[in-house]
């Protein structure tokens, strides 16, 4: 009998990665505070996923080498190519940083309504120790893959929760359909777009491809793992905003609120479904991020490729230690995990100019080069989140 895991590849990661705290979090509170109408932006961000990671997933498989090393040796002058890489950098690391801030927060945020009160103010370091533990051993393949099936153990109760709640399709429909932006709606919206849209699963993704498939032969199935991996994350992805949609209230600060819209589908056992849901999309989340901002360090300054090498450790345990610092000091969980996915939609637009500029040279993809409705695609992708990111800008200097 064949394994149906065995061609489990980058894209299912990816989508791991997304279906994290964050996109738990924010999803709901766009659901609980405005119902269907923001399900468009989730579409759009599911779309934009699927345009983004393909042009990564191409460019690690058919040049074979990730997007921070391919910024660099395309860039012939050495300012230019300096202040790229500083921009890289820091943008995924401060991302990455607030990012596994959230990450923790959120896989604390689950643990908290499970576990006695005299402990919550250790979960963050709990959950560092371990993710420090999984990322030191090395060998993150085999400890991801079991916890994508905790990831899918928590859509699944999503998916279930949304069919129980029997929204009205039409409501559905007209929210996928109807693109609105309701009053202060905006920070929701590209906290959506950064929580599925995630900058450092493009590097994550151009990295781990070629580990997986060997070159343009297995494009084509690269492509099919992306496709239905993202399909399935997004779904999950609206299922939660339906789920937020039938929660009775408007004030959600802990896992045990985010639990109550189920209580009626689930009974008393709803808050440890969402519990152990949110601690092993935290967990996956904290292990991958970090991880990420260790392969774009490598790519920019051209380190070995080991796991196990000094140099890659530190950079992951910098954005760990960082995250577990922050989500401990008495920050909100909630308000964590909405910086994350805002400071991600910010960083967004830069990362996917940097990707669409080098799959449409010659020079490293040859044929395989962006076509035009690929283009076409990538463009409107970038113009939609500058506009966002803009528009979050001028809202938060309060120039409108």
């Amino acid at each position: 009998m064949k394994n149906p895991l065995k061609n489990i590849g980058p894209g299912t990661l990816v989508a791991a990665a997304f279906i994290g705290p964050g996109t738990v979090t924010v999803c709901t509170i766009a659901g609980v505070t405005y119902g269907f109408t923001l399900l468009w932006a989730m579409l759009f961000s599911i779309f934009a996923t699927i345009v983004l990671q393909e042009m990564a997933a191409r460019l690690g498989l058919i040049h074979g080498k990730g997007l921070s090393e391919t910024v660099k040796e395309q860039i012939s002058n050495p300012l230019l190519r300096g202040a790229a890489m500083v921009l890289i950098v820091s943008a995924v690391l401060i991302g990455n940083a607030a990012y596994e801030a959230g990450n923790i927060s959120g896989g604390a945020l689950g643990l908290q309504t499970i576990l006695p009160a005299y402990v919550s103010q250790y979960i963050p370091l709990l959950i560092g120790a371990v993710a420090f533990s999984l990322l030191y051993i090395g060998n993150y393949k085999v400890l991801e893959k079991s916890l994508i099936m905790l990831v899918i153990i928590m859509s699944l109760s999503f998916l279930v929760a949304a069919i129980l709640t029997q929204p009205n399709l039409l409501d559905v429909l007209l929210g996928l359909l109807k693109p609105s932006v309701p009053e202060d709606s905006v920070l929701t919206i590209i906290a959506l777009v950064g929580t599925t849209v995630v900058p450092y699963n493009l590097f994550l993704h151009a990295s781990l491809v070629k580990e997986k498939w060997s070159g343009k032969r297995d494009l084509k199935k690269a492509r099919t793992d992306l496709y239905v991996s993202i399909v399935l994350g997004g779904l999950v992805s609206m299922a939660i905003i339906v789920c937020g949609a039938a929660i009775q209230q408007t004030e959600i600060s802990n896992a045990a609120d985010l639990a109550k819209g189920l209580e009626p589908l689930f009974g008393s056992y709803a808050k440890y479904f969402l519990s152990l849901g949110l601690f092993a999309a935290g967990i996956t989340s904290a292990i991958t991020a970090p991880l990420a901002a260790a392969y774009v360090a490598r790519g920019c300054f051209g380190w070995e490729i080991n796991l196990k090498s000094l140099k890659f450790r530190a950079v992951w345990i910098l954005i760990l230690a960082i995250g577990v610092v922050f989500s401990s000091v008495g920050f909100k969980s909630i308000e964590i995990i909405q910086f994350a996915q805002v400071a991600n939609g910010l960083l967004l637009p830069i990362i996917a100019i940097f990707l669409l500029w080098v799959v449409n040279k010659t020079s490293v993809l040859g044929k395989n080069k962006n076509d035009r409705l690929q283009n076409f695609f990538g463009i409107v992708i970038v113009l939609t989140t500058l506009l966002l990111a803009s528009s979050t800008i001028a809202k938060v200097f309060g120039i409108w």
